[in-house]
């Protein structure tokens, strides 16, 4: 017969075990088995980003069609960064611009990886993904997709794409993420959002410096961000939170 301090030593033994991984498995809606959730899409989300050598993340409107501009513009570039230099895309794993740069990737027979996020109107994972990595957090998705990726682009987007933008722009200029290339891609619609800044942040009100408009290149020169991204430092999350 088991007695009750051989079966407590024996949960206990299984419960460091368990806190050794980062995470106690108790299950349920409870405040704890939420905390253990966001650990688990972390520790998952940042291995598997890590398994690609090379990437570069793409950011953009979930919702422009393959006939837009920027769609066309975001495929393009993926495809020849895939092809040129074999460095896997990631995106957000939805439609539009992130379709766009799955599809460009796809096409050029390179990895094309999709950060894809749970929504309550069920955000669906396109048809050019070859890497699914799913997550229920926003918080824990926008930290992997940029956590080793050696650049950025963003392209023209909405509400999302200004929240992930306006986060790196801060962990930059605050020293809790290192420098690495920042690109807007789509000049008529990056410049005139650039002159307010400018105008209106740093011009007007002060709240910004000069230099804080040095951390990104506004272009649509493809070549100018393969010569961006070429020399680039490899990056493997090390340089997070600093």
């Amino acid at each position: 017969m088991i007695n009750n301090t051989e079966t407590q030593k024996g949960s206990k033994k299984e419960a460091l075990e368990e806190v050794k991984k980062g995470c106690i498995n108790i299950g349920g809606e409870s405040e704890e088995a939420k905390m253990c959730e966001i650990q688990k899409e972390f520790t998952n989300g940042i291995e598997k980003v890590l398994e690609f050598d090379s990437s570069v993340t793409f950011y953009g409107s979930a919702i422009i069609t393959e006939d837009h501009p920027s769609y066309k513009q975001a495929q393009h570039l993926a495809y020849r960064i895939s092809k040129e230099l074999n460095y896997a895309i990631l995106s957000g794993g939805g439609g539009g611009v992130m379709e766009a740069a799955n599809r460009g990737a796809s096409e050029a027979g390179g990895k094309s990886v999709g950060l894809t996020i749970r929504l309550p109107h069920e955000q669906k994972t396109n048809k050019y993904v070859t890497d699914e990595i799913p997550f229920n957090f926003f918080f824990t998705r926008k930290t992997t997709m940029s956590y080793a990726t050696e650049v950025c682009i963003f392209c023209p987007g909405g509400y999302g794409t200004f929240d992930e933008l306006f986060e790196t722009l801060t962990l930059q200029q605050t020293n809790k993420i290192a420098r690495f290339p920042i690109i807007l891609l789509g000049v008529s619609f990056w410049e005139p959002i650039v002159k307010v800044i400018k105008e209106v942040l740093l011009d007007k009100y002060n709240t910004i410096t000069p230099e804080d408009l040095n951390y990104f290149t506004i272009t649509d020169d493809e070549d100018q961000i393969m010569e961006i991204i070429k020399s680039s430092k490899k990056r493997d999350g090390a340089d997070e939170l600093i």
